[in-house]
């Protein structure tokens, strides 16, 4: 057992350090509460650091209002890849990950909100994991508290049904 454990944490750990040394290829935002925008401006500010990044927005808010957001910042909206499939923080990667992998990407920061952080890590370790796709996580700042632990392991557990069956499973 106590092999186990120590060959689980090295490949953690070996995990951890090989997503460090690669350069994100994209922006990947996962849309929030579509009244308030505030990902989407965190990312247009974001992005002005990341000049040749594209950037995949999964759900959110209405495409008038994100490119009027990125216009505003003096990003071409011609960067944009918007997916308005996703229904919940699962989706919000399953519906995404093929179209990541067609245009070949290995690796993305993922914006969200921080108190959302916690949740879309676990479902992106698992989901973009699956496909060898990294990420470097990058926290929307706000004034809300982390989302219980069950959240983050249900929604594991969606992943991980996804990932076996290719099956999207409904929280409810």
């Amino acid at each position: 057992m106590l092999i186990l454990i120590l060959l689980y944490v090295w490949s953690t750990y070996n995990k951890e350090i090989k997503a460090q040394s690669v350069v994100p290829q994209a922006v990947l935002v996962l849309g929030g509460s579509s009244q308030y925008l505030e990902r989407e401006k965190f990312t247009a500010k974001f992005v002005r650091q990341h000049p040749n990044l594209p950037i995949w927005i999964t759900g959110g808010s209405p495409k008038t209002s994100t490119e009027q957001v990125f216009t505003e910042a003096g990003i071409s909206p011609k960067r944009l890849y918007l997916d308005y499939e996703a229904v919940d923080t699962v989706t919000n990667f399953t519906t995404i990950i093929d179209d990541l992998e067609f245009h070949g990407i290995k690796s993305v920061y993922l914006i969200t909100s921080d108190f959302h952080m916690r949740r879309a890590t676990v479902v992106g370790e698992i989901v973009l994991g699956s496909r060898g796709i990294t990420f470097k996580s990058i926290p929307v700042p706000s004034d809300k508290p982390p989302e219980p632990i069950q959240k983050s392991v249900r929604d594991g557990a969606r992943a991980l049904v996804w990932l076996a069956t290719g099956f999207n499973v409904s929280k409810r």
